[in-house]
């Protein structure tokens, strides 16, 4: 699909978190297709808005779906991004907006997955930078190690930055 199929008006809205805890690790989700576990990649929390909440809602309220963690401090929106890409069965277009989050909670557990997040969701763990930057595992954002390790050099962008669209 070209990135100007992607319009306003199909995409569906996401908020997404970059948690960091004290050491300043970031969390991510390990995913799969479904019925594939073979077919897998990591990704931050995060999902799409539900009824009139507002993106901050969304994310604060997926986050604690997805790992159960609520004792976090909302910042603010690092990155934007665009993006394609085919999941059980279906193309889900998006536009997502990344939420700085800090946290001294570390122990997860995912306390309101949905099926399908139940059927592709097969955990969670922190990552160092360092751990980002040399790991070989399917990331998203595919840029996410250097964004992380920007992140951490120079804190947070004056206001969000907007990505490459990524279509997979």
């Amino acid at each position: 699909m070209p990135a100007e199929a992607l319009t306003e008006g199909r995409l569906r809205k996401v908020a997404r978190v970059v948690l960091l805890d004290p050491e300043n690790r970031i969390l991510l989700l390990h995913g799969h297709e479904p019925d594939d576990p073979g077919d897998d990649w990591w990704f931050t929390p995060g999902g799409g808005l539900e009824g009139d909440e507002t993106r901050e809602q969304a994310a604060l309220r997926e986050l604690a779906e997805e790992t159960g963690i609520t004792d976090v401090e909302l910042g603010p929106v690092l990155w934007r991004r665009t993006c394609s890409f085919p999941f059980a069965g279906r193309r889900w277009d998006q536009d997502e907006w990344y939420y700085l989050a800090r946290t001294a909670q570390t122990a997860t557990e995912a306390t309101a997955l949905t099926e399908l997040e139940q059927r592709s969701v097969a955990g969670a763990r922190w990552w160092t930078c360092q751990e980002l930057t040399r790991a070989h595992e399917t990331v998203y954002p595919t840029r996410l190690a250097e964004l992380f390790r920007r992140l951490l050099d120079e804190g947070p962008p004056a206001g969000p930055v907007t990505l490459d669209t990524e279509i997979v």
